[in-house]
């Protein structure tokens, strides 16, 4: 049970990481129904943002926060956030705002150019192989209830990922942008005759959903502080599962589908391994851990057999 309890703790806290980056492709397919297969490479852009700062800032392994780390760490977070923002909105304006109205084979083809263009721009940024942050948490950072240990960065991810989806929330549901965002969604053409600006609402969504991304990069160093510029399309394609399984398009889907995710993840570690005498050979070989992503794939497959639109999603006709 104490097990358990941990990996839930894990799970939750790498889920919430899967939500922040679902979050900004659902918005963008829920906008324009496009794909943005560039905002996996976006939350890479933003672990790079996050490194460069603390280097500059001569952030160490020191377990001992000073005022120049809370500084590091304020302006890394808000820096990663900012800066991948504008770049979403810059690759609107440049990749898809063009092809708006053209087939949609053509959008998404861009798409993927622009995530190639932003690996290699990682390659010669920083380099082909993975690099390190300092860890801002280290491994000492552990409180305890009774037998559970539960690392402070696993909280800290939570709370900050949770604040930044209820403020994504009440933005979406509270506000005059937020009702444009939907109502473009429903129906562009209608919002664009009640007066609505669409460009800028899709270049607004943008900037939104990349900031999410960016703020995901700063916080998953937290957690896992190491980045290389092929994990955008690592956790990208993961990212984007949750969005799918929760159903796209939908928000609170792309949170449920990251949480789902990041929790499967890691509670499949407790399937023992068979090539461990203490298992008695009821186990999966190398254990459950080892098969964490085809176990996921797997679960999204059933259940897009059995709902195409995912757990939250819903049904819509075709537009004719």
């Amino acid at each position: 049970m104490t097990l358990f309890v941990q990996l839930l703790i894990v799970g939750l806290s790498g889920g919430a990481i899967y939500a922040l980056i679902a979050l900004g492709y659902t918005m963008v397919y829920g906008i324009i129904e496009l794909i943005n297969f560039a905002h996996g490479d976006i939350f890479m852009i933003g672990t790079f943002i996050t490194i460069t700062i603390l280097q500059a800032f001569n952030i160490t392994d020191d377990p001992n926060v000073n005022g120049t780390l809370v500084a590091a760490i304020l302006i890394a977070f808000f820096a990663s956030m900012i800066l991948c923002a504008i770049l979403g909105v810059v690759i609107e304006r440049i990749a898809y705002r063009p092809l708006r109205n053209a087939p949609r084979l053509a959008p998404l083809i861009s798409a993927i150019g622009v995530s190639l263009v932003l690996e290699d721009i990682g390659k010669l940024w920083k380099g082909l192989s993975p690099i390190s942050p300092p860890q801002i948490f280290g491994a000492g950072a552990v409180f305890y209830i009774g037998p559970i240990s539960i690392q402070v960065v696993d909280i800290v991810v939570v709370v900050v990922s949770i604040l930044l989806m209820v403020g994504l929330q009440w933005m979406v549901n509270s506000t005059r942008l937020g009702r444009a965002m939907r109502a473009v969604a429903q129906d562009r053409e209608a919002a664009a005759l009640m007066g609505v600006n669409v460009d800028f609402i899709i270049s607004f969504t943008f900037l939104v959903g990349t900031g999410l991304a960016g703020a995901a990069g700063f916080i998953y160093l937290l957690k896992f502080p190491v980045t290389t510029f092929t994990i955008g399309f690592d956790l990208g394609l993961i990212a984007f599962t949750a969005a799918v399984l929760g159903g796209i398009g939908n928000l609170y889907g792309a949170m449920l589908g990251g949480l789902v995710i990041g929790l499967v993840q890691s509670l499949v570690n407790l399937i023992p391994d068979s090539n461990n005498p203490s298992s008695h050979g009821l186990g999966l070989p190398h254990g459950g851990g080892a098969w964490a992503t085809a176990i996921i794939f797997a679960i999204l497959i059933l259940i897009l057999v059995f709902r195409p639109s995912g757990l939250l999603g819903q049904q819509t006709p075709e537009k004719v």
